[in-house]
Parts: structure tokens; C-alpha cells; sequence
């Protein structure tokens, strides 16, 4: 690995940041005693609520840690379209008694109060979700001594990111598990995603800056492989989901491995933006109607999510899966690192061999 990454982590694993209740101190906490990099998703809480969560973490773990921040999107959402979108949900609330929420909650998860907070209380990396940060953005958390890694998702977002001054791209696949992390959400392009393996190797050749892969990764091979092809470490999430320390619900945990959900795909249905989920019959329902109209769409359904993990329905979850999610593997999340650790080291021995013959 680079330096700049090796002196925060020794092994080539980022716990990927799971926002809604994944990513929880504990769970970064092993990650990092472990030698990867744990990481909180500060997405969807209020400012003082990362705070919270940065002081318990803090308190379970003297190693480096990152956090996770969604960039404000901006006004392109079609009301009509989120007040038809409203008008097919009314079902849902009926059915699992409940209101739906507020499409107009808020659009920039208080990004501003958010990076007031990490400005001054500085942690070792900032990453970003949906978009760049402006240059004054990535020079300031650089002043205070924080690193930046930045999603993208092809090879002209990745140029975007290290014109904004960056230290790591995260080059997130197509096979990866949530939200895509595009810079533009833009309809024309549902569909369209760049595969993690051909995305590394473009991204490889755009930049100068560290990759981190994203997408679908599950075993140490598969590690080993990205890293071959450029990346200089790998970014795991739904690995870490069925972690004994993960906050997700366990119908999520379980809904990984289960032979009733037999596949992912890419929907709007939960937030309004391209997001990889286990089918279920919300997905099959729902998807293909739902509006690009983020994060309006998140809002409207929040309650109906939180009803159906409270009735103990997986098929009304936003049940957030990579396309490996049938390798998951329900294990203490340090124990897990470890596996995979050896898992890495066989892989490159047997690449090793292959080369000497």
C-alpha cells in the first residue's frame, strides 16, 4: 500500500461506511484493532449525533478510524413525480399502519454543522458520498491533519476527485452493495455502471492518487485481485453487515444468506437514487415506478422502513446487499479481518508460484 495509507492501516481492508444503523462504533472499533480501517457513516444523523458516536469510538479504540459524509444533492427532484410516488405508497402505510414521512425533511444532511464538527474535533479520514467537495472543503480538513478519500464511479469522476485535491479515490463498482456513489444522479445513466475489475484499471490509469476498491468484495482473493490490478486496498460492506458487531437488523443479517432472496438489483424504490438491495417484494413492487428524487424518496419511506423492521417484515426493508452477499460470513468483525488477511496472503503466494513457473 501507499504510505499515506499504510501508516493508518496495515491491512489492505476499509470497512465500508453502512449508513441507517450499520456502521456503529463497535463495529469500526474491531475493524481497526484488527489493522483495517473501521469506519462511521455520519449519513442521516444529526451533527451532534456523529459527535456522540465519534466519542464512543474514540473511547473503544486508539487506532485511526474514518467518517463518512454524504454531499448535499441538489433541487432537480419533480414534485409531481414525488407526490405520485406518494399516492402509490399510501398502500404501504395502510397496511403497515403508519404515516409516510415528510418528502421535504431536508436536502443536505447537515453537511455544514457537520464539517463545523470534524473542523473541530479533527479524526484521521473524511470520506465523501455523492458528489466532491469543494477545494476549501478538502484544503481545510487538510489543515487540522484529516485525510480524504472521495467516491467515484468512473474514470472522469475519479479526475474530478483529484482535482479537488483528494489524497484517495474510492472506486466503487457496480457489484457494490447501497447507494452508488455517482457524482450527477442522472436517469439515463440507470444501468450503465462499470464493473469493479475494468473500473480500477481505468481509474489506474487516470489518476495519480491511491485507489481504494469498492464493490462486491468478499473474500481475501478477491482482494488480492483488485490490488493487482491497482487499487491499494480494498473497501468491504456487506462483509462487515453479517459481522456479529454490525448494527443491522437481523432480518437483514439473515436476508444475506437466504435462499428467499435470490438476487440484488439496482433500485430507487427506498431513496430515490440507484441503490443495490436484496429483492424483495418492496424492490419488485415499488422499483420500477419510483421517481430519480433523492433524498425525497428516503424521507417518504423512512417510516414504512421502520415499520416493517418493527413488524419483523423483511420484504418491507431496504435490505442493502453487494452482488457477493451469499459469501457472507457471520463472524466477529476482528476475527473476520483476520480470515481475510490469510485469506490475501494465500492468494498472492499462489499468484507468486504462478509467476516463478
Amino acid at each position: 500500500m501507499s504510505s499515506v495509507l499504510t501508516d493508518l492501516f496495515p491491512h489492505p481492508i476499509v470497512q465500508a461506511p453502512m449508513a441507517g444503523g450499520v456502521s456503529v462504533p463497535q463495529l469500526a472499533a474491531a475493524v481497526s484493532d484488527a489493522g483495517g480501517l473501521g469506519f462511521l457513516a455520519a449519513g442521516y444523523k444529526t451533527a451532534d449525533g456523529m459527535y456522540q458516536e465519534i466519542k464512543q469510538l474514540r473511547g473503544l479504540t486508539s487506532r485511526p478510524f474514518g467518517v463518512n459524509l454524504f454531499l448535499p444533492q441538489p433541487e432537480t427532484a419533480d414534485p409531481a413525480a414525488v407526490d405520485v410516488y406518494a399516492h402509490q405508497l399510501a398502500g404501504e402505510a395502510s397496511w403497515y399502519e403508519t404515516e409516510l414521512g415528510d418528502p421535504e425533511s431536508g436536502r443536505d444532511d447537515g453537511y455544514d454543522a457537520k464539517l463545523a464538527v470534524l473542523l473541530d474535533n479533527p479524526v484521521p479520514v473524511v470520506s465523501f458520498h455523492f458528489g466532491v467537495p469543494a477545494r476549501e472543503v478538502i484544503d481545510s480538513l487538510h489543515r487540522v491533519g484529516t485525510l480524504t478519500f472521495v467516491t467515484a464511479t468512473t474514470a472522469e469522476e475519479a479526475r474530478a476527485v483529484e482535482r479537488a485535491g483528494a489524497d484517495v479515490v474510492i472506486a466503487q463498482g457496480v457489484e457494490a452493495g447501497g447507494h452508488q456513489g455517482t457524482h450527477r444522479d442522472l436517469l439515463e445513466t440507470d444501468g450503465s455502471g462499470i464493473g469493479l475489475l475494468s473500473l480500477v484499471a481505468q481509474v489506474r490509469e487516470s489518476v495519480g492518487i491511491p485507489i481504494v476498491a469498492a464493490g462486491g468484495i468478499m473474500r481475501g482473493g478477491q482482494i488480492a485481485a483488485v490490488c493487482a490490478a491497482g487499487a491499494r486496498a480494498a473497501q468491504l460492506g456487506t462483509a462487515f453487515v453479517a459481522a456479529h458487531e454490525s448494527g443491522a437488523h437481523a432480518l437483514h443479517k439473515q436476508a444475506l444468506t437466504n435462499p428467499l432472496f435470490a438476487r440484488t438489483e439496482l433500485t430507487r424504490a427506498f431513496s430515490g437514487r440507484p441503490a443495490r438491495a436484496l429483492v424483495n417484494r418492496f424492490v419488485r413492487e415499488h422499483g420500477p415506478y419510483a421517481p430519480a428524487a433523492y433524498p425525497q424518496v428516503h424521507h417518504l419511506t423512512a417510516p414504512l422502513r421502520k415499520a416493517a423492521a418493527k413488524a419483523g417484515d423483511a420484504q418491507g426493508l431496504a435490505l442493502w446487499a453487494g452482488q457477493g452477499h451469499r459469501m457472507a460470513r457471520e463472524l466477529p468483525a476482528g476475527q473476520l479481518v483476520e480470515v481475510l488477511v490469510a485469506e490475501l496472503a494465500s492468494a498472492r503466494t499462489a499468484l507468486s508460484a504462478g509467476g516463478a513457473r
